[in-house]
């Protein structure tokens, strides 16, 4: 069930009713109607692969029952290895199986060897990788001794699925959310308000923002040679704030979601694009996987608690597995390279006191063209054609910049309507404004600072924009949803 689907118009008033109003004053009640609204709401786009989730949710309740009751370390490690199998073993199945099985036979073509094989062409279960992460940070910190295990397997099933943040994050941790599932909830319209805003916010980002701007990124990096210069360019900085709104506006319509049933979930989000460094770029940008690498790949690897070298391939390595992570394709293996190469080079490079001072402008300037030119690899279908664009960019350039004519006749070739393209700037333009706004508090937290006329003035203002603006027409789903 998308967000920005009239079914999930519906569904959500419903559920809210129901649970403050008929399941309110009972906590089993209350959890086992979340599991419920939360199994409709997955298996609204596919019934089948509820038993995947329940089978990864069953596993992971077993296995911290028994690493909880079992005092032999390495029984409590074998335990540990169950749950990494069964959770990495459905990814690894479902998500990896045939783009390693193409890889293969790809590179046995390369060297000669015909094979006959063909890839299963299994369908990737919406949001696999989110919730096999969360339950992961379950079963990981009760071997750690960080947690104790729920003794309720209804709780720890309503914490899997909870359908807020089930399908794209954030990746909640259980240290952080379970114990929400354990204690009754009341009703708090302060919060329900904070919920609403942020809904309204990550619906103006979705429908306004990236849904208009995919229109554009698609028709460029959809026929790569077909383009050159500043269409290519501008393709690649549209697709930046494309994969931010669509992706940040989901966290945003999650958390406030997860709000309004008396819920609090991790911010996601915070300003990544003012950063002035990738090391500060990935402290804001998708925050509860940067976080999760960290804390399960990147520490136990050895941090940077080690030699130089050890410490600068530990982030490569941690920044390859998490390229991996987001997709099975080699444009994603290579994004994540090229971001964990370069942040190892920062990293040392400030280590060691050699990092250049620059004005605070072009360390921003630097780190997000940086950022820009490295989602071409993630934006891309496949290596190659990234290659291509980056090597497009600068031809044509400076002829379609000294004449307007060239200029004009450049923007028609991927512009539908000149009308069209004028509201997509004013638009973005709007949401800068309000981004630098919340450049050090969210949405929710800027608005109880403002006087009531203002924010309702604010509220009528995005909600006309998304009515007059909004790219409802497409039925987009979110980015994110594919990995």
């Amino acid at each position: 069930m998308l967000f920005n689907s009239f079914t999930f118009l519906l569904f959500l008033p419903l559920t809210f009713l129901i649970y403050w109003q008929v399941v309110q004053r009972n906590l089993r009640l209350q959890n086992l109607f979340v599991l419920v609204a939360s199994y409709v709401f997955y298996g609204w786009w596919d019934w089948r692969f509820l038993g995947l989730i329940a089978f990864s949710s069953a596993v992971d309740f077993w296995v911290g029952q028994e690493m909880h009751h079992n005092r032999n370390p390495r029984k409590k490690k074998a335990l540990l290895m169950v749950s990494l199998g069964v959770n990495l073993g459905m990814l690894g199945v479902f998500k990896y199986a045939d783009f390693f099985m193409h890889s293969l036979m790809a590179g046995l073509t390369g060297l000669g060897i015909e094979t006959s094989w063909t890839t299963l062409g299994i369908i990737l279960p919406v949001g696999i990788s989110f919730y096999t992460f969360q339950t992961l940070s379950y079963t990981i910190d009760i071997y750690r001794g960080k947690l104790q295990p729920t003794s309720d397997p209804l709780t720890f099933f309503a914490f899997v699925s909870f359908f807020p943040q089930l399908v794209a994050g954030p990746i909640e941790r259980a240290t952080h959310l379970l114990p929400q599932f354990e204690k009754n909830r009341h009703f708090d319209f302060a919060q329900a308000r904070k919920g609403l805003e942020l809904i309204l916010w990550g619906m103006f980002k979705k429908v306004v923002i990236a849904d208009r701007l995919s229109v554009y990124v698609e028709t460029v990096y959809g026929s790569p040679e077909a383009y050159s210069g500043l269409p290519v360019m501008l393709a690649t900085l549209f697709f930046a704030f494309q994969i931010y709104c669509d992706f940040s506006g989901y966290s945003d319509i999650a958390i406030g979601t997860a709000r309004l049933f008396g819920f609090d979930l991790m911010t996601n989000f915070r300003t990544p694009y003012f950063s002035t460094s990738l090391k500060e770029f990935w402290s804001r940008w998708h925050i509860s996987l940067s976080t999760w690498f960290r804390d399960y790949v990147y520490i136990p690897l050895g941090g940077n608690r080690a030699s130089t070298p050890r410490w600068m391939f530990n982030t490569m390595a941690t920044f390859l597995v998490s390229g991996l992570w987001h997709g099975a394709n080699w444009t994603f293996v290579v994004w994540g390279l090229v971001h964990g190469v370069f942040l190892a080079i920062e990293s040392y490079l400030r280590k060691i006191g050699r990092l250049p001072k620059v004005p605070v402008f072009f360390s921003w300037a630097l780190t997000f063209s940086w950022v820009c030119l490295a989602w071409v690899f993630f934006r891309a279908d496949s290596v190659s054609t990234a290659f291509t664009l980056l090597a497009q960019m600068p031809v044509d350039l400076l002829s379609q910049l000294s004449s307007l004519t060239e200029l004009e006749i450049s923007l028609r070739t991927f512009i539908n309507t000149r009308a069209e393209f004028t509201f997509t700037l004013l638009s973005l333009g709007l949401f800068l404004g309000l981004e630098a706004w919340m450049a050090k508090k969210d949405f929710a937290q800027r608005m109880v600072q403002v006087w009531k006329p203002g924010r309702w003035s604010l509220y009528y203002l995005l909600a006309f924009w998304m009515i007059y603006f909004g790219a409802f027409n497409q039925s987009a789903q979110f980015i994110y949803f594919q990995f």
